[in-house]
């Protein structure tokens, strides 16, 4: 492995760092000895507009970025906002890109997504698999905005020497997650429901798709370390997944929160609802190889914790 950036002696930007990801990622660094890490807020930086985008970098005088900021939700908010969805996460990451490129700064992480891969794609997916098609259409506006960050951090290192990396997290879950029904993932929004239905004594819950999909899921502290030593440690111009490297299917999943929040009822399958991509594995051996990453919470206790969290913050409770 190539020497570590140090980066307690870094003035480190985490764009998105008040949100779910960035929030773990702040809580990093700063355990390591990172005192200069800078949050900017959207509504002070609208990193949409580059005006917004060049004041940042003006008042934080960053030495390294990590750009965690999106516009994200489930296949619901997928579908109902495409548009925003493209737009708004590409131009937050080209305009953050080329602004660090421009004032010289030493290091840009780029936080792009499992949705960037073919809808197709071969288990476990492999980096190299990544331009084999077109994402499943239900997100293929997001991934495919965060996968021009990938073009656009190549052409940079090749043209002006820019090192900016890019790392593709795998769906993550944990505490402080959305649990929004109307704009969450699979698994926040199935832990309320099942809750929920539970909390009433509903005698079922309805879930979209057949339960044939799977998917892999990987526990938030795990990526944000994984991010942290990325950052430290890797300097190449591939990308690289960011994951657990297993699978389980939504049917298996919904089963498995069925019985950790104690739901008896039975599950009801929209079968009109879509599945999203037919599954997601990746192969996770280049993250353990290049910056000695592998993931170290168990899926149950990850979700046990996960669990936790959320019965200490449901609303009136």
């Amino acid at each position: 492995m190539p020497p570590a950036l140090d980066l307690r002696r870094q003035r480190i930007v985490v764009t998105g760092g008040s949100g779910f990801l960035g929030g773990f990622v702040v809580e990093q660094l700063r355990s390591r000895g990172c005192e200069n890490v800078i949050v900017p807020r959207s509504r002070a930086y609208d990193l949409r507009d580059m005006r917004a985008v060049e004041r940042l970098f003006d008042d934080a005088r960053p030495d390294v970025v990590v750009h965690l900021a999106a516009v994200v939700g489930g296949i619901g908010a997928n579908r109902e906002r495409p548009g925003e969805f493209f737009y708004d996460n590409l131009m937050m990451g080209v305009q953050s890109m080329e602004v660090a490129r421009k004032r010289g700064i030493k290091k840009f992480v780029a936080a792009g997504t499992i949705c960037a891969y073919p809808k197709f794609t071969p288990v476990p997916f492999r980096e190299a698999e990544l331009w084999n098609g077109y994402p499943e259409e239900t997100n293929a506006p997001y991934g495919i905005a965060k996968k021009v960050m990938l073009v656009q951090a190549q052409s940079y290192r090749a043209q002006y020497g820019f090192n900016a990396i890019y790392l593709l997290p795998v769906n993550l879950y944990g505490p402080r997650d959305n649990f929004d029904p109307k704009s969450s993932h699979v698994i926040p929004a199935l832990i309320r429901k099942c809750l929920e239905a539970r909390d009433k004594g509903a005698e079922e819950i309805e879930v979209w798709g057949t339960g044939a999909a799977t998917r892999e899921f990987l526990y938030v502290e795990d990526a944000a370390r994984a991010i942290v030593a990325a950052t430290e440690r890797y300097d190449g111009d591939e990308p690289v997944n960011i994951g657990s490297g297993s699978e389980i299917s939504i049917r298996d999943l919904v089963t498995l929160l069925c019985k950790l929040t104690g739901f008896a009822g039975s599950v009801r399958w929209d079968a009109t609802k879509p599945d999203g991509q037919p599954r997601r594995c990746l192969d996770v051996s280049r993250a353990s190889e290049l910056f000695g990453f592998s993931a170290s919470t168990s899926f149950e206790e990850g979700l046990g914790r996960t669990l936790a969290w959320y019965g200490k913050h449901r609303a009136g409770r």
